[in-house]
């Protein structure tokens, strides 16, 4: 199996976004069309073409201004074919995207300017019929021997008395576009084919192979990087074209692949080794025969894990997107390679309790916190993994999103250049909203991985289940058609909602599962169960009201006798090293704990229900705090702030507002710059300071520090990671308060007023001293 098997270019028009670009194309032409026709037959008494008015017996000049105008100003090539096949008209779109100029191409065919590779599109570049307009997709080879993917409409070319005089050709090159979405469908099937190798040292292997098939490098390797940072274990690698295998282990200072710069997070990548011969000599294990070299490192909680090392036997300049690919693999790798370790610690600690004959007291108590913290481990794990199938389309959201916040933008400048404010309200409306709707992403993501544990309150199941439906889209694949019905005035329960999000999302992913390989339906629904519905009786349950959240597949099913099994720990129907028989053993002991129930039914060939039966909860869901008026700014009364923040806009931007609130600000761009500036001020009213700061001190160790001269001083965190895991799992002091980025202006000048004035948004204790 190669690279290639792991995600086909999708079929032209089998995609919206293609759909809607030929629809723009075929607009384009037929606007053309159009006008070169009312032109030459007569139906226009003169044209306007950039200011310049043309009477009808000037319509050639016309029309040539118009083709130089309009065709030569598009971002697409165009071309003119007469009948046969020579080129009448190239635009400066095409001369650029296929290295030609016009006056060399005129009168040539178009083999001249281009080949089109066999079997690479479905129609010809001139339609079978001279009177259709047709659209393709193909593959052209320039004279320079680089391939290009191309979208194309072609329509035929008439004459002023409607005779055919050859066809026009509209292109766009969809290079990048198409790459991308081969390398995104390769990533979100890359966990699959790698939990099928199974052993460690194959599923490196594996993963470096088909890393090096896609991006046609002459050596893959992975090298997990032990404790102390200085060694490097490499089991299996992948290499051809001569350059012999790194498998072993190797102090990274005699790898010359390696840098400080890995430490940091950053990637070594170098062109040309021989441009540098004194740091790449050829005579070096890792080094020889090489002429191009990229390494990536993946961090882990600030600590160095591993490395990705690609070589190449020629010179080869690194593209940011190819950076990105590999340090998507290197994170696949890693978190199955963990998902598969902590699986066979499990496994192996399961046996040894199981063997343990003497001491038992003593050998249960010390082994079954061993599966704990195994346990724990795993199921961070397994979030991580799922996290990390989200990467690729939650770049690809947002993108869209700050698509959205720029094109608002522009269109703003545009709009206030015309002096054309009536609008401009809605555009910054429509930037806004992106805006809050790519924080709630990072928000809830943060969310997801972070390991906390939450306490129960009053939960709306159908808030939970819209807020948990795009991340349960991209972890069960495109594959799987996710439906979700919510129940009409559904009651509230009183569950811990985190923990119900992950019982949901495990439910969803064992469904896909079950639907492997083909896919299939996914089906979300709540429901009321009220205290007299027949159904409780037939399924066994205690009458009492309910909320029901059901997941149903169409998957291949159980028969009964491993329905009675699948809720006990450890047991799993699936290989070695790709389930634990944990999953649902924990939703099964969360429902529980929450005083519900869970039941299953399931027919062989057809499908799986789970139903999971919660108790109602009279209690009301506590809604989100108004953000009030959204130009409201509160004044201040003359009070000091200073204002800690790395980034400069944002920090520029806080300023500004504060100071035409009313308030003293004064700001600093790190920690160490805070402390001095603080020990050189009289008065300071308030500390706003980021939580990540850079130069050793962050925003915790920089309010400490204050508080200890200032001990009223009050605090106002803001930070980009989630809001109790940036701060300390929510423990705060009094008088500190946190804000989540991205916030309004407006916004924080109203918390800064209630802190100043006493307010806070919850009570808390004094920790003791």
């Amino acid at each position: 199996m190669t690279a290639s098997d792991y995600g086909s270019v999708p079929a032209l028009g089998g995609d919206a976004s293609l759909a809607a670009e030929n629809a723009e194309l075929r607009l384009r032409l037929q606007e053309l069309e159009e006008t070169l026709h009312a032109i030459h037959t007569g139906d226009v008494d003169a044209l306007v073409v950039n200011n310049a008015i043309f009477t009808l017996e000037s319509a050639h000049a016309a029309t040539d201004q118009l083709r130089q105008d309009v065709l030569g100003q598009m971002e697409d090539a165009v071309f003119a074919f007469d009948s046969d096949g020579l080129v009448m008209y190239v635009n400066t779109a095409a001369e650029r995207l296929y290295g030609v100029r016009a006056s060399d191409v005129l009168g040539q065919p178009r083999q001249f300017i281009f080949t089109e590779m066999p079997g690479s599109g479905e129609q010809s570049a001139v339609p079978a019929d001279p009177g259709a307009l047709s659209t393709l997709g193909t593959v052209h080879r320039l004279n320079s021997g680089r391939l290009i993917d191309v979208e194309a409409v072609v329509s035929p070319l008439r004459g002023p008395l409607g005779q055919p005089l050859g066809s026009l050709a509209v292109v766009r090159d969809v290079t990048h576009r198409r790459r991308a979405e081969h390398w995104r469908n390769m990533l979100a099937r890359l966990p699959e084919r790698l939990r099928e190798v199974g052993a460690l040292p194959a599923i490196a292997a594996e993963g470096a192979r088909l890393l090096g098939e896609t991006l046609r490098v002459d050596r893959v390797s992975y090298g997990s990087v032990d404790a102390t940072g200085e060694l490097c274990t490499i089991d299996q690698d992948f290499s051809t074209h001569g350059l012999g295998t790194l498998a072993g282990t190797w102090r990274l200072s005699d790898l010359a692949s390696a840098s400080d710069v890995l430490w940091r997070g950053e990637p070594l990548a170098v062109a040309d080794t021989a441009a540098d011969p004194a740091r790449y000599p050829q005579g070096t294990l890792d080094t020889q025969g090489v002429g191009a070299l990229l390494s990536v490192p993946l961090i882990e909680q600030g600590q160095l894990v591993a490395i990705v090392f690609l070589h190449h036997g020629g010179t080869r300049a690194w593209t940011r997107e190819e950076i990105h690919l590999v340090r998507e693999f290197a994170e696949r790798i890693r978190s199955v390679s963990e998902r598969v370790r902590s699986a066979h610690a499990l496994a192996l600690s399961e046996a040894r309790l199981r063997d343990a004959n003497e001491n038992l007291e003593a050998a249960v108590a010390a082994r079954t916190g061993e599966l704990m913290a195994v346990e724990e481990a795993l199921r961070q794990s397994q979030k991580m993994e799922a996290v990390g199938q989200l990467t690729g389309g939650i770049a690809h959201d947002f993108n869209n999103l700050l698509g959205a916040v720029s094109a608002s933008l522009q269109v703003l400048k545009v709009r206030m250049q015309q002096g054309k404010l009536d609008q401009a309200e809605r555009y910054i409306a429509m930037g806004q909203d992106s805006v809050k709707r790519a924080a709630a992403l990072t928000q809830r993501l943060l969310a997801f991985a972070r390991r906390q544990t939450l306490d129960p309150k009053a939960t709306d199941l159908n808030r939970l289940v819209a807020g948990l439906e795009e991340l349960v889209r991209r972890t069960v694949g495109p594959d799987v058609q996710v439906e979700c019905t919510a129940a009409q005035g559904l009651w509230t329960t009183r569950v811990d909602p985190s923990q119900l999000e992950n019982s949901l999302l495990n439910l969803c992913i064992n469904a896909r599962d079950a639907m492997l390989p083909g896919g299939g339906r996914l089906a979300i629904a709540t429901a009321n169960v009220a205290a007299t519905d027949s159904a409780l009786q037939s399924q066994g349950l205690p009458a009492a009201d309910y909320v029901c959240l059901s997941v149903t597949d169409t998957g291949s099913g159980m028969p009964a006798e491993l329905i009675e099994q699948i809720f006990d720990p450890f047991f799993t129907t699936k290989p070695t090293g790709q389930g634990t028989g944990l999953g649902l053993s924990m939703v099964y002991g969360f429902v529980r704990q929450s005083g519900g129930h869970v039941r299953v039914h399931s027919e062989v060939g057809v499908g799986t229900t789970m139903r999971l039966y919660l108790p109602r909860h009279d209690g009301q869901v506590q809604e989100d705090a108004a953000d009030g008026p959204a130009d409201t700014v509160q004044q201040g009364e003359g009070e000091t702030i200073l204002v800690v923040e790395d980034e400069s806009t944002i920090r520029a931007l806080t300023v500004e507002v504060l100071k035409e609130a009313g308030y003293v600000v004064v700001e600093a761009q790190d920690g160490s710059s805070a402390l001095r500036t603080l020990e050189a001020m009289r008065r300071v009213d308030l500390l706003i300071t980021d939580v990540g700061l850079p130069g050793g001190l962050n925003g915790r160790q920089v309010a400490d520090a204050a508080r200890h001269d200032r001990p009223q001083l009050k605090v106002l965190f803001i930070t980009g990671f989630a809001q109790n895991a940036a701060v300390g799992n929510g423990l705060l002091n009094a008088g500190m308060e946190v804000m989540t980025k991205p916030f309004e202006l407006t916004a924080l000048a109203r918390k800064v007023r209630d802190m100043m004035d006493g307010q806070t948004e919850r009570t808390r204790t004094q920790p003791p001293s």
